[in-house]
């Protein structure tokens, strides 16, 4: 009974990954199968991301702040 459960939640996942992704259920099954790693980058063009947020160039302090 377990192992019909954790099939009905990965198929339920992976119809919801391919749904919010673009990509073909194909895809998501076989790179659900194991470990996939990407870079961020990587992410967003597989549709798991909206967008990278980059690290802005803030002005420096002329002093230190101090609580």
């Amino acid at each position: 009974i377990q192992a019909k459960e954790i099939l009905y939640h990965k198929r339920t996942l992976n119809n919801l990954l391919a749904h919010h992704t673009g990509q073909p259920i194909e895809k998501i099954e076989a790179d659900t199968e194991r470990d996939f790693f990407m870079s961020a980058a990587e992410a967003k063009d597989y549709g798991l991301i909206d967008q990278v947020i980059t690290r802005q160039n803030l002005p420096k302090s002329e002093a230190a702040v101090t609580p």
